[in-house]
């Protein structure tokens, strides 16, 4: 059954985006996997609404999954190759990025 709203209203989260901590009713979760109506089983972690408003929501199937790999592969390397490392498999995946006139 549901907890107490009273409770999670009252709770304190960090966001882990900004690192502030704000009332638990005044966040939003995250799903690192990207749907967090399936709730069995997970343990979320939460935005500030600034914060969450600044993430894109645009689909994200896999993402987790290939930065997984990604620092599997390259372990603890600079940023730099991490992202190289990314673009690249990316595009072996995926398909060159086409670059839109705007």
């Amino acid at each position: 059954m549901w907890g107490s709203r009273r409770t999670r209203e009252s709770k304190t989260i960090t966001c882990i985006a900004c690192g502030g901590s704000v009332r638990r009713s005044e966040a939003r979760e995250y799903d690192k996997h990207g749907d967090r109506w399936k709730r069995t089983g997970k343990e979320f972690e939460h935005l500030c609404k600034d914060c969450y408003r600044d993430l894109c929501h645009q689909p994200r199937d896999d993402l987790e999954a290939l930065l997984v790999e990604i620092h599997a592969i390259e372990g603890t390397e600079s940023r730099t190759a991490f992202l190289r490392r990314y673009d690249e498999i990316v595009e072996e995946r995926y398909g060159p990025l086409e670059e839109r006139e705007r």
